[in-house]
């Protein structure tokens, strides 16, 4: 009987000990706008697919208010990593928040500007006056705006710019009481859907803007560089997927996302443009930062006083933890 007692226990202690070896790493990710919206469909899939899990992580994923915000977030260590633009550095470590961009999620800009065709607009040099919807003022789709509008001399005095988010975005581009709007890829098909018809300007004709990011914190890079590494790995194994497969790409969200049930080709057709848009094809080098393309961002935003100062470029990014 002791002996019973004895090995019973033995083997509950191996069991505990082998639990708490094998226990998956807890981190915190926050979104800059709902998750639900299929910009951010590569961490959905990675998360149905056992990517993070097969890492060793137990993801948790959180929505923030903006790329600004979410980089507030990460830098004083409220969640462990977070999303972004490729540029957000660039704008926030000059305000004194020390984070840093650990991928970027595409070759191409996340965001395009977008205008009715039936509001008299032309150019960009046509917005003035106009009413402009942007996610929200701490977040980049704003700061690309005023690069667009900087380009042709205009400043955010010159046009009525609302932030009202993505749906009221969406909402206020098909009744017309916004005319143009900074945005991405999913909201233009939505506006297209209700039969409007809108005219798209690629933000890359204007300066080079960039595509989303995951931020982190100098802290967490300093203490836990493992950590991020497994994380970008596994989310960039979510864009591979997309990239060289959107159609079975739309399946695998749609059954992950059930709010987006039936809509599988309506999926594909979206993953299909922000192929074409933002992610480009070139799986190799996916996740990697381009300085010279960092360089030439800070130029223009310092330029157009849309950041106040230049910081260190290598400071707001790092290529170690791709591949």
């Amino acid at each position: 009987m002791r002996k019973t007692i004895r090995t019973t226990i033995a083997a509950l202690g191996l069991s505990v000990l082998a639990g708490t070896a094998f226990a998956a790493e807890k981190v915190t990710y926050l979104f800059p706008a709902p998750d639900f919206l299929p910009a951010f469909a590569p961490f959905k899939i990675a998360m149905a697919k056992g990517y993070y899990t097969a890492e060793g992580l137990d993801v948790t994923f959180r929505v923030g208010k903006g790329g600004a915000d979410v980089a507030k977030q990460v830098g004083v260590g409220n969640v462990d990593l977070g999303g972004g633009i490729g540029d957000t550095a660039i704008i926030v470590r000059a305000n004194g928040i020390p984070v840093r961009g650990v991928a970027v999620l595409g070759a191409k800009a996340l965001t395009q500007i977008y205008w009715r065709e039936d509001a008299g607009i032309k150019s960009l040099a046509d917005l003035k006056g106009k009413g402009i919807g942007v996610l929200s003022f701490q977040d980049t789709t704003y700061y690309n705006m005023l690069a667009a509008l900087a380009s042709v001399g205009l400043t955010k005095g010159d046009a009525s710019i609302q932030a009202v988010g993505p749906g009221g975005i969406i909402k206020l581009m098909i009744s017309g009481d916004i005319q143009a709007m900074s945005g991405t890829v999913e909201w233009a098909g939505a506006i297209r859907a209700a039969g409007v018809k809108i005219h798209m300007l690629p933000i890359n004709d204007i300066f080079p803007a960039m595509a989303q990011a995951i931020i982190a914190s100098d802290k967490i890079i300093a203490e836990r560089p493992e950590t991020v590494r497994k994380f970008v790995r596994a989310t960039i194994k979510g864009y591979v997927d997309v990239i060289k497969d959107p159609a079975q790409a739309a399946k695998d969200y749609v059954a992950a996302v059930p709010q987006h049930k039936g809509k599988e080709k309506v999926m594909e057709a979206i993953m299909r443009g922000y192929i074409d848009l933002v992610y480009g094809t070139d799986v190799e080098n996916f996740g990697k930062f381009d300085e010279a393309r960092l360089k030439a961002v800070q130029k223009f935003y310092v330029e157009h006083n849309i950041v106040r100062e230049a910081v260190p470029i290598a400071d707001t990014y790092s290529n170690d933890f791709v591949k």
